[in-house]
């Protein structure tokens, strides 16, 4: 899976950099005065999603069904973009970007008892004119290029304080077809007010017309609806029936997938389930080296009978905390 800062459909083509009108500027660096009128306007142009040329797609979770890989994708922008449409607003002169790096070690639990590290990046972005955000972003230090995903991530989060790139915080993700490499075979295309006609026309998201209308409509090529429910009946078996059931009332507030009518509730749900799968699976784990007394206990303080009753990701995760701190516990004699 490529990281945020990297790209899954190529590089950006050529000629794509936006080129919003911007108010004029008279002065720049710290002197820079705008007036309340101009402030607004540059927020509005900051607020215009990017032109779909420069949009990747991030795979976030993937599945297996009926012999296909699938993945679930979010659209994300290089840093590049962001750094161009500072530059056509404001010139290079207008803003500015200072970082800070600190690194964080903590120990990872499980059968390896490793150490592990994280780098932290914090980005303090400056608007001359209109003032100063500040975001954190953050990586596992084993990575590659920990410290450039670190890095980006925290500008680009900074650039939201201001509205640049906000509107993509509205997708929640699509399921496509994945080649072997577990990249998208075909990339989405973006309507609406993902757009910046659809933008500039006064779309916003949340208020597209029709009934049902979801973030997820405005990719055009998405995949069958009745697949995506067949994904998520296939979770019954590996979850149980208390999971399966509290995951669909808590997240779908239904009975049966079919009678979910949101795409994007039914995507979240999947998510969701595949997040309690992995738990699962990690619980069975720890239980191979603790055995079932301790995880009754763990049970018992809960007030559950059994892992029948489990019925939410948070119960789950209280569980499978406690019983691999068991594990930890006798793997040092205590």
């Amino acid at each position: 899976m490529s990281r945020p800062n990297g790209h899954i459909n190529g590089s950006v083509p050529a000629g794509s950099r936006p080129q919003p009108s911007a108010p004029s500027v008279a002065t720049f660096g710290q002197f820079a005065q705008f007036s309340p009128e101009q402030v607004h306007r540059f927020v509005e142009q900051l607020e215009v999603p990017f032109d779909p040329s420069v949009i990747e797609w991030r795979v976030t979770n993937t599945s297996k069904s009926s012999g296909r890989l699938r993945g679930q994708v979010i659209p994300y922008a290089d840093q590049r973009a962001y750094t161009d449409r500072l530059n056509a607003l404001f010139t290079p002169a207008g803003w500015t970007r200072k970082y800070t790096v600190h690194t964080s070690a903590y120990f990872q639990q499980g059968d390896d008892q490793k150490s592990t590290a994280k780098v932290f990046v914090t980005c303090d972005l400056t608007i001359f004119g209109l003032g100063s955000h500040s975001a954190t972003g953050e990586d596992f230090v084993h990575g590659a290029n920990a410290c450039t995903a670190a890095e980006a991530q925290a500008f680009k989060r900074s650039c939201s304080c201001f509205g640049l790139g906000r509107y993509l915080y509205h997708f929640t993700g699509i399921w496509v077809d994945l080649d072997e490499r577990k990249r998208p075979k075909t990339k989405p295309t973006l309507t609406g007010w993902a757009t910046p006609e659809g933008w500039k026309e006064g779309q916003r998201p949340g208020k597209e017309p029709g009934p049902n209308k979801t973030v997820s409509t405005l990719v055009s090529n998405d995949e069958p609806w009745r697949e995506l429910i067949r994904q998520v009946e296939a979770m019954a078996q590996p979850l149980g029936k208390g999971l399966y059931r509290g995951l669909l009332k808590s997240v779908a507030r239904a009975w049966n997938p079919a009678d979910v009518k949101d795409r994007n509730v039914l995507e979240g749900l999947l998510a969701q389930m595949q997040t309690a799968e992995r738990g699962l699976s990690r619980l069975e784990t720890a239980y191979l080296h603790t055995g079932a007394e301790p995880l009754a206990e763990i049970l018992h303080s809960l007030s559950l009978r059994d892992m029948d009753q489990v019925s939410s990701l948070e119960q789950l995760e209280k569980i499978v905390l406690a019983l691999e701190a068991r594990t930890k516990n006798r793997s040092h004699g205590k």
